[in-house]
């Protein structure tokens, strides 16, 4: 371990440790989507189980693993068969049984036999994507389900008996109105689900969507993304989920752990294709490619784009980023007293400005972003990295 892991370490005791597993197969690309992916074959998907149950080796496993979390691409395009082989691979190294476990699913890949051998892999959380449930909208997006693939999903979920399930909603989609949006959210708050994720499209590079944007067939509009954030969030107020963060909302005891703890820098180890690592003092990605990644892994090599020193500076600029975006908001002195060489004049002058703006509140040593600050999360995050840096190298 480095010796800037082994400043960290005697700065704050360990903390839970996570286990990221990044299941790249989909089926079709939906216009929206950024993230590695590629097409399902027998060959791909031997080739990848093999690669996780290889890469798991090649981990330093320090103590037990507090949180799991399946993601995609669409892990729920696996057979039952291999979901079952993927448990069995992570079970053998968690070191007992995950507080948490997570799976994200697409309601057109939801089947009795998948949910069976998930439930008895141990997963305890189901993630839906649902998106919206308004069929034009869902064509839009490029998404290849159905408004009655979704129910039936849940309803599947719901009876195999999952400890918590999540429904993804997403919201300023082209052409969605506020009155749209509303419905959607009401039809989720009607399923009764135990969590909602609630996201505003974001544009990345390289997807069909930020293609139509350059080409101006659809159009930023942020006072209408405001709106939509507001309402969304009265809305499930009142219907019991609370906000712990600015895109999710829970009802008591369903927060997502495995999120929280990410949020709060702790480790996770990074399993699959571009999948993220922040373990040991470093942090760093897989390759964004199946083939590339088993290649890597035949040479003992893991964790190998973007990998740079997890300096406490670094930690801290994270922590106070996310941390915002958190509605209980971040421990500042808890930060200066473990990284005091970081540059808190210039973040105090700042939050000192956002509390004067009105953009945040500050209850003793934490910072929290009030209503109109969490709107602008995003830009405050921004001004956060500015502040860090003269510490943080490029």
């Amino acid at each position: 371990m480095s010796h800037i892991a082994s400043a960290q370490d005697k700065a704050a005791p360990p903390g839970p440790l996570g286990l990221y597993v990044h299941v790249p197969f989909c089926a079709s690309t939906c216009d929206f989507c950024a993230f590695y992916q590629t097409k399902p074959t027998s060959a791909a998907i031997r080739g990848f189980l093999a690669g996780v149950e290889r890469e798991a080796d090649l981990v330093s496993w320090p103590r037990p693993v507090t949180t799991v979390f399946w993601g995609g691409g669409t892990p729920g395009l696996l057979s039952a068969r291999d979901l079952a082989r993927l448990g069995e691979i992570v079970r053998a190294r968690c070191g007992g049984v995950p507080e948490e476990w997570t799976v994200e699913l697409a309601p057109g890949s939801v089947t009795v036999e998948r949910l069976a051998a998930l439930r008895a892999a141990g997963i305890t959380r189901v993630s839906l994507g649902v998106q919206s449930f308004q069929p034009a909208l869902l064509d839009a997006l490029g998404r290849q389900h159905s408004r009655e693939q979704i129910y039936r999903a849940y309803e599947r979920v719901r009876a195999a008996g999952f400890a918590s399930v999540n429904l993804d909603l997403m919201f300023a989609l082209p052409g969605q109105t506020a009155d749209e949006w509303a419905a959607d959210v009401r039809e989720a708050v009607r399923l009764a689900p135990d969590h909602l994720s609630t996201y505003c499209l974001t544009f990345e590079e390289d997807t069909a969507l930020w293609v139509k944007l350059s080409q101006g067939r659809v159009k930023l509009d942020p006072e209408h993304e405001a709106r939509l954030y507001e309402a969304t969030w009265d809305q499930l107020a009142e219907a019991g989920y609370a906000q712990y963060e600015v895109s999710n909302f829970a009802r008591p005891g369903h927060a997502c752990r495995h999120n929280l703890n990410t949020w709060l820098m702790h480790e996770w180890a990074g399993l699959g294709p571009s999948a993220a690592s922040q373990q040991g003092g470093w942090r760093g990605a897989n390759v964004a490619d199946l083939d590339q990644w088993l290649a890597h892994l035949a040479r003992g090599e893991r964790v190998t784009e973007d990998r740079v020193a997890l300096t406490p500076a670094l930690l801290a600029e994270d922590a106070m980023i996310f941390g915002l975006r958190m509605n209980e908001g971040v421990d500042v002195a808890a930060w200066r007293a473990r990284c005091p060489a970081a540059p808190w004049p210039a973040v105090e002058a700042l939050l000192a400005r956002c509390v004067a703006e009105g953009l945040a509140v500050r209850e003793g040593p934490r910072v929290r972003l009030t209503n109109r600050g969490r709107l602008l999360a995003d830009s405050v995050g921004a001004e956060v990295m500015e502040a860090f840096q003269p510490l943080i190298p490029a």
